[in-house]
């Protein structure tokens, strides 16, 4: 089990009350359920830093020649572009 520690969190009222409502229909505590919004949200923002970081070194003109090459398989139904 991973070691834990104590945070006072402060949160609005009203935040407070729809994290309430929220945990029990999910039947989890506010605790777990707070942990794991906090996890959402790292894992969301590491993963846009991570693509962000790819995009820097990506070669933009050849994704271009690629992208708009002549020839190749015409896209499958419910591939096209709408």
């Amino acid at each position: 089990m991973a070691s834990t520690s104590i945070y006072p969190l402060r949160l609005p009222t009203s935040l407070k009350e729809q994290v309430a409502k929220v945990a029990k229909r999910d039947c989890t505590s506010m605790n777990q359920f707070i942990a794991i919004a906090v996890a959402e949200k790292l894992s969301a923002m590491d993963t846009e830093r991570l693509f962000s970081d790819h995009m820097k070194e990506a070669d933009m003109e050849a994704f271009r020649k690629i992208l708009f090459r002549e020839g190749g398989e015409a896209p499958r139904s419910g591939d096209e572009i709408l």
